[in-house]
């Protein structure tokens, strides 16, 4: 098999959060929201949560975004940024992240 020509996933999402190290500062408050700012102008769908951001594209977009948040945080200063990251991909069918959540609540709303 050629490796070189196989193509990435069309369409992903990835749960990632994004940690600056060695900043003197306990909050992360203000490297988020420069994330969230360039996640707004990327046009790609995203979700931000209390421990990160769940960000959907193509596999290619959606890492390229991750990659610029670490690009952004550094230029702002920081040295040392550390990213852990969740990917999910699927070929049966269309599915957002909205889609699993909404999934799960119309389970959870049966109970009733």
């Amino acid at each position: 098999m050629d490796y070189s020509s196989l193509e990435t996933p069309a369409k992903c999402y990835v749960d990632f959060c994004l940690v600056p190290v060695g900043t003197g500062n306990v909050s992360v408050a203000n490297e988020v929201a420069e994330v969230q700012r360039l996640l707004k102008a990327s046009g790609l769908t995203y979700t931000m949560h209390s421990a990160g951001t769940t960000v959907e594209g193509s596999w290619d977009e959606v890492m390229k975004v991750i990659g610029q948040a670490h690009a952004i945080v550094h230029k702002n200063g920081v040295q040392r940024v550390q990213t852990s990251m969740r990917a999910g991909t699927r070929t049966d069918k269309a599915q957002t992240a909205k889609d699993k959540v909404k999934r799960v609540e119309d389970i959870l709303a049966s109970d009733k």
